[in-house]
């Protein structure tokens, strides 16, 4: 099991750089740079020349408002440069955004990103030259490469970019386990949900593929709430009764409290939300609710907590908190590359 840090794109390159530094230092195995307010490809290009042992993801860059063609050169751009540690974590992004941000199309989101994957997939073969450029699927139709176009074939040691793909609900997942390399889950997971939805429609997908289950990583952000007495926990557990509130305030996402007995949680959430209410959406998140959602811990407990509650399901854990802790906690990025050193050995 490796261990990420989760990091938003978008600070200047130079503070990027120096964090890449400072994560690598700590033993951890990588970064996940999500795409908000900023594209990531750039942060992550000032994040590699730094920081040459880390392997790096998009969790996720967002799929439709790029052609595959875009998404796949650019992949190959950063798997060159960085000898092959890099991951393309896609993802289809919400429907508002996508229609009324961007600009493009959105429905059918499901079936449009698998062919989405697919179709950078044949870019790819096309690429490395062991296939013509001929991807005709029902939203993606690419048949047009001359060489002059061609970024060419990688470095013999270098493999294409794995691609990764966010996935919530049952199609998704299954969808995943057809054609991904990985699945990027949500930040608002429980055990529960991971071993009765998340494993069963991955494993139902690659079997529906031929594939192994094997064939399919995890890649999964935790909520850590870290420190050695309630006041040191005290801000980070306010900021992520807040990021629970904020996902969970989503319909689609109403099963997660569901499964767990805490029905009618997300109906409640939405309304608060409407309402602009953010101090009473955060109320409405239990400690109880913490604990399936959260990993809550002493400094000297974390690296245990995370390796007993998620070896044999996650490939890579991706610490959700990491920059808002250390930036409130003297000290903690010592004692995160203790953590990250923990995990590593552990698992």
């Amino acid at each position: 099991m490796e261990l990420d840090v989760m990091t938003g794109a978008g600070a200047p390159w130079t503070k990027t750089a120096a964090l890449a530094r400072q994560v690598e230092a700590g033993g951890f195995s990588g970064m996940v740079f999500t795409e908000t307010s900023s594209t990531p490809w750039m942060s992550i290009a000032a994040a590699a020349t730094a920081a040459p042992r880390l392997q790096f993801a998009t969790g996720i860059a967002v799929a439709f408002p790029r052609s595959p063609m875009v998404s796949a050169a650019i992949a190959w751009e950063l798997a060159a440069n960085t000898g092959g540690r890099f991951r393309l974590g896609l993802g289809s992004q919400v429907q508002a955004h996508i229609e009324r941000r961007y600009g493009v199309e959105f429905n059918p989101p499901g079936p449009r990103l698998k062919d989405y994957v697919e179709a950078v997939r044949a870019c790819f073969a096309a690429f490395s030259g062991t296939a013509k450029l001929a991807h005709a699927g029902p939203y993606y139709n690419l048949s047009l490469l001359p060489a002059a176009w061609s970024p060419g074939a990688l470095a013999e040691a270098v493999a294409a970019p794995k691609i990764d793909i966010s996935a919530v609900n049952p199609w998704m997942l299954r969808m995943a386990g057809e054609v991904a390399d990985g699945v990027h889950v949500h930040p608002l997971h429980s055990m529960a949900y991971l071993r009765d939805m998340v494993v069963p429609c991955v494993a139902e997908g690659t079997a529906r593929a031929g594939r192994q289950i094997t064939d399919v990583s995890l890649l999964i952000p935790v909520f850590t709430i870290v420190g050695d007495t309630p006041e040191e926990r005290a801000p980070t557990a306010a900021y992520v009764r807040q990021q629970i509130a904020f996902y969970g305030s989503t319909k689609n996402y109403a099963h997660q409290f569901d499964r767990l007995g805490f029905e009618g949680t997300s109906a409640r959430l939405n309304e608060r939300m409407k309402a602009g209410d953010m101090v009473a959406m955060a109320a409405l998140i239990t400690d109880e609710m913490l604990e399936h959602f959260a990993v809550t811990a002493r400094w000297d407990e974390l690296a245990d907590k995370l390796v007993t509650r998620y070896r044999g399901t996650a490939e890579r854990l991706i610490l959700y908190c990491y920059d808002r802790t250390v930036a409130t906690h003297p000290g903690a990025t010592d004692k995160f590359a203790e953590i990250a050193r923990a995990v590593r050995a552990a698992a």
